[in-house]
């Protein structure tokens, strides 16, 4: 699996209020916005994302953007992880995995 990029991705109830606070805290606008559903941040090669409704869990997960998703689900399970079927988001095909802690890892191609 080639991994081309990495976000770390924090579940939000208000996305609006979220949005405003890491501006304010980043001192820099999010890079796109998606309503209530998503926004996310790059700053120094680094991306941070706020889900807002659309959302893979609750807790904090880690993002991770390839080519082959299919090569991709071939190394979670070499990796002794159970990856789900393949969901189509709006802008997105992923697959999800539990990674050690509980953690989710979410594994997606754009469309």
């Amino acid at each position: 699996m080639q991994v081309s990029g990495v976000a770390t991705v924090l579940p939000v109830d208000d996305l609006k209020t979220a949005v405003h606070t890491y501006e304010t805290i980043l001192g820099t606008g999010p890079t796109f916005v998606d309503g209530d559903r998503w926004a996310q941040f790059d700053l120094d090669g680094r991306r941070i994302a706020l889900a807002g409704t659309d959302r893979v869990s609750d807790r904090p997960a880690l993002m991770l953007k390839v080519d082959d998703l299919e090569a991709a689900r071939t190394a979670l399970v070499s990796a002794g992880l159970t990856p789900g079927d393949i969901e189509e988001g709006p802008h997105e095909l992923r697959i999800t995995a539990e990674g050690p802690g509980g953690w989710p890892i979410v594994v997606y191609t754009t469309k």
